[in-house]
């Protein structure tokens, strides 16, 4: 399946497929990683980095942690996963000779998705088109890994940006 992910004014994007909204991704300002996460069903989602340096990133329904993702040494991002008492984990990482695009692998290095960014030069930001597997479409909760899959990949464009400043 292919999803798009529209940008408007650096801390909000939008995830369509085929012009549908799926569900909105906010920031709380620049160069952060808090978020909030909204369904077009009006569910929402908070993500907050936690821990001194803010390296571990959590999604939560109210209290309860759904996801956790870190990043390793390997400059992969791990995913937890905690959904329906079921902990799972995935590889979120760059791809490509000129590490252009991201993937989304499962624990056997099966590609889930790959989400490819778009800079958008005059508007200074960024959109995304996100390709799934028929694995990932399988998946339970797949609307709430594909948001955390944007919010990844801004995550990695973030800290590209801020290393080039």
């Amino acid at each position: 399946m292919e999803y798009q992910a529209k940008s408007d004014k650096y801390f909000f994007f939008k995830l369509m497929q085929n012009g549908k909204s799926i569900g909105k991704l906010s920031y709380k300002s620049w160069f952060k990683f808090d978020a909030e996460i909204e369904f077009a069903d009006q569910s929402k989602y908070k993500i907050e980095p936690k821990g001194f340096w803010g390296t571990t990133v959590e999604l939560k329904d109210g209290a309860k942690v759904l996801l956790k993702f870190t990043m390793n040494w390997n400059g992969e991002i791990v995913i937890q996963i905690f959904f329906d008492e079921v902990e799972k984990d995935y590889i979120f990482r760059q791809k490509g000779v000129f590490k252009d695009s991201f993937i989304m692998t499962n624990p056997n290095g099966v590609e889930l998705l790959v989400v490819k960014p778009d800079l958008k030069w005059f508007e200074l930001n960024y959109e995304y088109q996100i390709s799934t597997s028929d694995a990932f479409e399988e998946l339970n909760h797949k609307d709430i890994l594909l948001m955390n899959a944007l919010h990844c990949a801004n995550y990695f464009m973030t800290i590209m940006m801020s290393g080039m400043a």
